[in-house]
């Protein structure tokens, strides 16, 4: 998850040293279906265009180098596809099996909310949780709550084990405090720390989010996030994804709430933030399956040097990541995207609902396709 810094704007910024856009023939080859992808893996142009040029020296691939990861390279380096069984993994394993369902039949991606969700626009766990359940297609639960308390300069995390009848233990996280503004940040690795004792037997991956600020080194404005990959745990924040606050780029204290002037009302503002928090959360659990970031067309697995580049990434996944998620965990793409689509049109995501509809009625057509040159 990069880190924020200030954004800089540039008519033409070149890639980072060493980065070269790949080609078409490159991109589709990177797929890994042959000559001819079936239709629901075809990367037609006007479904998934090319990675955007960056147009900010603080953009991904202004800034990174990244090489990749063609579906072979994911399928012959994907430790959820081995034969052997993933180091703490303390749940059923099929080595037999052929999907990620089929190998931990028991595992499920768990969901931890972390701190108070009071706010009206906070996303809500649920609807997460049926996002989560819908991209990936395996079983999500979402876990008790954990109470944060602020005592002062400080921040507790209240820890309570299912089950324990005792009161919470409390346990003092790393954080920063500014006390003009009463702002507070919570430190990525001291949350971290919690997770990875919290993780239940039956979790493939564990992911905390909450409406609390984060940052990793001082230096840092704010982090969105973090994982620990070889865990299989990851904490998210979708504070800085209210469209009506604003933020200081030079003091991560400074926060502005918009004006009477702006017309973006609760119910506007609280879809934006679980629009913004859905893709957010399936590009990282991603990660832990193994996902790695994606050079090949505008996806949901782009990297993102900041959160204006967060925000104007695309929803879906390009057929390269698609075929990965497809080969993990054993969907048939159509119902998948129907049952997305479900999703959008429920939460009033019109953009979503328009893509989807074209691209179901574009893998069920048997008019030939116009893929890039």
């Amino acid at each position: 998850m990069p880190k924020s810094k200030r954004v800089k704007k540039a008519k033409t910024v070149p890639y980072a040293k060493g980065f070269h856009p790949r080609s078409s023939e490159q991109s589709s080859e990177a797929i890994g279906c042959g000559i001819v992808p079936s239709r629901e893996l075809l990367p037609t142009s006007d479904h998934f265009p090319a990675i955007p040029d960056p147009t900010s020296i603080d953009d991904w691939l202004a800034q990174y180098n990244e090489t990749g990861q063609t579906y072979k390279q994911f399928t012959d380096d994907c430790p959820w596809l081995s034969s052997r069984k993933w180091k703490y993994m303390k749940q059923r394993f099929v080595p037999s099996g052929s999907n990620i369902r089929e190998k931990y039949p028991d595992g499920v991606i768990c969901l931890m909310p972390i701190g108070s969700f009071d706010d009206v626009t906070a996303p809500c766990s649920d609807d997460l949780a049926e996002y989560v359940r819908l991209f990936f297609c395996l079983p999500v639960q979402v876990l008790p709550a954990v109470e944060l308390r602020q005592e002062g300069d400080t921040v507790v995390w209240m820890d309570k084990k299912s089950g324990d009848e005792e009161e919470p233990r409390p346990v003092k996280l790393q954080c920063r405090f500014d006390r003009a503004s009463g702002s507070t940040q919570l430190a990525v690795h001291s949350i971290l720390t919690q997770l990875k004792q919290s993780i239940p037997n039956n979790a493939l991956c564990l992911i905390g989010f909450t409406m609390s600020d984060l940052y990793d080194t001082k230096p840092d404005l704010f982090v969105a996030g973090m994982a620990s990959g070889n865990r299989r745990v990851g904490v998210f924040s979708f504070y800085r994804y209210n469209p009506t606050l604003t933020f200081s780029t030079e003091f991560w204290y400074k926060i502005y709430r918009s004006g009477t002037g702006v017309t973006v009302d609760v119910t506007e503002t609280k879809r934006i933030v679980l629009q913004r928090s859905c893709k957010l959360i399936v590009h990282e659990i991603a990660h832990l399956m193994g996902v790695d970031h994606c050079i090949w067309f505008s996806c949901c697995m782009n990297g993102s040097g900041h959160i204006g580049e967060d925000f104007k990434q695309p929803m879906f996944l390009c057929p390269v990541d698609l075929h990965k998620l497809q080969t993990l965990c054993g969907f048939d793409v159509v119902s998948r995207y129907k049952g997305m689509l479900s999703f959008f049109l429920k939460h009033r995501m019109t953009e979503e609902v328009e893509w989807l509809q074209r691209r179901i009625d574009f893998i069920s057509s048997t008019h030939p396709a116009h893929t890039p040159k």
